[in-house]
């Protein structure tokens, strides 16, 4: 479309006109439904205006008719990337709100998950920026892997995409021997496909033109923008929640957090490629370590279901089942509110949640990501070209389903 001498938004003298392109809300390297309104001049984009609304879920409406583990199912439908992690950022608000806290065994086990979650977050959202600028191979690698994880969360919840894992006070099943397994030979086969990828990527030369210089954002435009992340870390701010507020059993575990200064879209794919080895350092930990007892908090809490030995064999475990399972029943939530946040893979991913007493909460908003990275696109993209959308939205991330709310 060309904007005529006149009208608003037209060229200055200088230039004859300005192009506006459509870019989506259906195109491959969206990855999903959004939408860029983009402005020309020639191959150089003068300004980019993001528009959201395409995948309207309304699932912080929905928050207030399910009750706490219903609603778990639609975290999962939120970043359906890492399915896992919102179910843990769901359920650690829930249980923050309600001052219940978790046996250790479900804590290493929330650790795991969110962590194997974060490997199979960066091989995507790495293998689809290298698809993007063309190393198709290396997309391969990453989403063979996926597949190894898609595994193993099916061995432990019986899921592979949607997970709906977590629940309140607890999990939905305890890890088998199989799934220890799984995760053993994962942590011994992942770390030569991630020396393949960086093999195949880190030294290309279309790679490193396509991407080096590109979308930079400043450490001061990372704090000011509100960006988490590796989006912030690659720009030098050293924030991980998992160090500075430690949450589950993230301070029993040796790890780095990787920050780099650069802030282009090169740094943010090495920065994900060095957060991956930090996962696996984490998940190695927490499996050779697994603490025994059970994965749920006791029946006196009745918050989650007790074992079928205890329904079948003390009235307390008959009685706590009789008042979870009835729908005229449910939890003691207190008149409260809170804020729970955890380090996602794409940056932080905070509930808040306002209880009013029942099992269904009175107020549930999010603060999802990629609805703050996704307004970060005007700005880094501004003076680029039009091949260096893809690259700069792709390092971005961002997943459509978490903008809509």
């Amino acid at each position: 479309m060309l904007t005529q001498p006149g009208e608003p938004g037209a060229a200055t003298d200088e230039q004859d006109y300005l192009w506006t392109l459509n870019f989506g809300p259906q195109h491959p390297a969206t990855h999903t439904t959004l939408r860029l309104v983009i402005r020309l001049d020639g191959e150089r984009v003068v300004d980019a205006v993001p528009d959201i609304g395409y995948l309207h879920s309304g699932f912080e409406k929905i928050g207030e008719h399910l009750d706490y583990n219903q609603y778990v199912t639609v975290t999962d439908r939120m970043n359906y990337i890492s399915p896992m992690a919102n179910n843990v950022a769901w359920h650690g608000a829930v249980e923050k709100l309600m001052g219940i806290e978790l046996t250790p065994r479900c804590k290493y086990l929330r650790v795991i998950v969110a962590e194997l979650a974060r490997i199979s977050d960066h091989l995507l959202c790495n293998g689809a920026v290298g698809l993007d600028v063309g190393a198709f191979t290396f997309f391969l690698y990453a989403f063979n892997q996926r597949e190894a994880l898609y595994d193993i969360f099916e061995t432990v919840c019986g899921a592979r995409f949607t997970n709906s894992y977590t629940r309140v006070g607890g999990l939905m099943y305890d890890a088998t021997p199989l799934f220890v397994e799984k995760v053993r030979a994962f942590a011994r086969a992942f770390p030569k496909t991630l020396d393949d990828m960086e093999r195949l990527l880190n030294r290309n030369r279309i790679f490193i033109d396509r991407t080096k210089g590109v979308g930079l954002l400043s450490k001061a435009e990372a704090l000011s923008r509100s960006a988490t992340g590796p989006i912030a870390r690659a720009s030098g701010v050293t924030r991980d929640l998992r160090k500075d507020e430690p949450y589950l059993a993230y301070g029993d575990f040796d790890f780095q957090v990787c920050c780099a200064t650069a802030g282009d879209c090169l740094t943010r794919y090495l920065v994900r490629m060095a957060e991956m080895r930090e996962s696996l350092k984490i998940v190695e930990q927490a499996i050779e370590n697994l603490p025994s007892g059970p994965v749920n908090v006791g029946i006196d809490q009745r918050t989650a279901l007790p074992r079928k030995t205890q329904v079948y064999s003390t009235i307390e475990g008959l009685i706590s089942h009789f008042e979870l399972v009835m729908s005229n029943r449910g939890f003691e939530v207190p008149n409260e509110e809170c804020y729970a946040a955890i380090e996602s893979p794409n940056g932080e991913l905070g509930f808040y949640i306002a209880g009013d007493g029942s099992d269904v909460a009175y107020r549930a908003r999010c603060r999802p990501p990629s609805y703050i990275h996704f307004a970060l696109f005007p700005y880094l993209i501004k003076g680029h070209t039009l091949s260096d959308i893809v690259a700069v939205l792709g390092s971005l991330n961002i997943i459509a389903a978490e903008l809509d709310r």
